[in-house]
């Protein structure tokens, strides 16, 4: 007969071993439809979030919104896959694509052939075109062949981009972004902007850009397909719901939601892909080579001419600081403060951008011109850092050298120029070394108002060939080549300055 203490044990084993067979049981159900297969498991999605009403930032929660993020979300539930949503700017989803970083892209990406040659599209979901935008009170262009050596607004890495590349002698300005282009155009600094009609439609309503009209519209029938890596793991399940989406109905839902509209007949494959049978172009290294040397030389210029005025604005500013008068230098210490203060690319957004339009709707005729611009917002940023230089150098300087100078009668602009400027600017040398090596690498910055120095040449040519890697690593040496060279002159130059011991 079996001990009560060990019949009682053996009961509860049986009962606990029971229940542990039924919650097993229930997590093997579970797993495959949740987060354990790849089924339900979470797609991230790249889309560049200034391009409405397809895609950008709800001005009152921050979220992400417009037709493309709908619609992926609704592609989402119908697959059974939560959406992770990566925002990245558009001559940058194509990389991130290739490098698998993202599982897909929405972001009315025209589908084509040369972009197919890099990566894959679902089915086309959206029928666009592009347009012609001019001022209302400027000459109308119905066609292409008309911009010939016209100044061209377009966003990087667009259809729009590479159509107006092609226009013979046009000069075409690259910006991140439909609305910068615009702003571009309506200050005056270019005379069209080519672009996809809903978003032209859009973003001129929503930002109340005055003077403004389309002059030739759908200059070409695309279609917007969403992007994924070639030979994706998830492209069948995105057709798949794509599919189901406008069997049901629901995609007509969300169009005329978007757009009050009825949608356009969508083909099962774009007919651009048809020409897509050639492989993926090989990297013109003597291309690469001239574009390279051209942004160079663009950025050499605007580092030389930004550092020389920079330079000349910080020794007037240092100079003040050392004067007796008080509203001088609270004046000083308020540029000081807020040109250091502030993001220089905020500085260059306000000058080129700001500027012409705040004076523009007071009825003042205004405009800059980038080079103007990108010199202006560099110099006085720069003046504002070496002012702090320049003057801890002079106050380095012995109080016995400046009784010494006044000793021998010289006025205070002669003392500050033969005694104490000169040894100022030995002990301040290395600093300012340091100044003009970070200017090099910021006049990078001069790129979102569609200069095109050294980063611009190589989003330039990324945005066609999308051989990321390659033409940025490049990029980086050329880079590296001008701080280095820098560098070595700068430490020349201090070493012939060299007091003697």
């Amino acid at each position: 007969m079996a001990h009560p203490l060990r019949r009682s044990l053996h009961e509860h084993i049986r009962r606990w071993r029971g229940w542990v067979l039924a919650l097993l049981a229930m997590v093997a159900v579970v797993l495959p439809a949740g987060s354990g297969g790849a089924s339900g498991a979470p797609w991230r999605v790249g889309t560049d979030p200034t391009f409405p009403p397809f895609e950008y930032r709800n001005a009152q929660n921050g979220a992400i919104s417009g037709f493309d993020i709908d619609l992926m979300q609704a592609i989402g539930e119908e697959t059974g896959h939560p959406i992770q949503w990566v925002p990245l700017p558009f001559d940058g989803l194509i990389p991130a694509l290739q490098a698998r970083s993202v599982d897909a892209a929405i972001s009315a990406m025209t589908i084509t052939a040369q972009r197919s040659r890099a990566i894959d599209f679902s089915r086309p979901y959206f029928k666009a075109g592009q347009a012609i935008v001019v001022r209302a009170n400027g000459p109308a262009y119905e066609q292409l062949a008309q911009l010939q050596g016209r100044r061209i607004a377009v966003q990087i890495g667009t259809t729009g981009a590479l159509e107006a590349s092609q226009v013979p002698g046009a000069k075409v300005s690259s910006f991140d972004s439909t609305p910068l282009a615009l702003q571009e155009l309506a200050n005056g600094n270019a005379d069209a902007v080519v672009s996809d009609v809903p978003a032209i439609l859009y973003a001129i309503d929503q930002a109340k850009l005055t003077g403004l009209r389309i002059s030739g519209e759908h200059l070409s029938t695309e279609f917007y397909g969403i992007a994924l890596p070639m030979n994706s793991p998830i492209t069948a399940d995105v057709n798949r719901g794509l599919d189901a989406l406008i069997r049901s109905g629901r995609y007509v839902d969300l169009y005329r939601e978007w757009f009050a509209a009825d949608p356009a007949d969508l083909p099962e494959r774009a007919p651009a892909l048809d020409a897509a049978s050639s492989p993926l172009a090989g990297l013109d290294l003597h291309v690469l080579a001239l574009n390279l040397l051209k942004g160079a030389a663009i950025t050499l210029m605007l580092t030389a001419l930004s550092f020389s005025f920079g330079l000349m604005g910080g020794i007037a500013l240092a100079v003040l600081l050392q004067a007796p008068w008080r509203l001088a230098h609270g004046l000083c210490r308020v540029y000081i403060d807020f040109f250091r203060g502030t993001p220089m690319l905020v500085q260059l957004f306000l000058i080129y951008f700001g500027l012409p339009a705040l004076l523009q709707s007071m009825e003042v005729p205004f405009t800059i011109n980038r080079l103007a611009a990108a010199v202006t917002a560099l110099s006085l940023n720069v003046a504002a850092y070496l002012a702090e230089t320049l003057r801890s150098g002079i106050e380095s300087i012995d109080r016995g050298q400046w009784e010494a100078a006044d000793a021998l009668g010289l006025s205070p602009l002669e003392r500050m120029r033969f005694v104490i400027a000169p040894q100022a600017l030995r002990r301040v040398l290395p600093p300012l070394a340091n100044e003009f090596i970070t200017l090099i690498k910021d006049t990078s910055l001069a790129a979102v108002i569609g200069f095109d120095e050294l980063f611009r040449q190589g989003q330039l040519m990324v945005a066609t060939t999308y051989r990321a890697f390659e033409i940025y690593i490049a990029v980086a040496l050329v880079y590296l080549l001008m701080t280095t060279t820098a560098s070595l002159l700068f430490k020349r130059l201090e070493a012939r300055w060299q007091l003697p011991a």
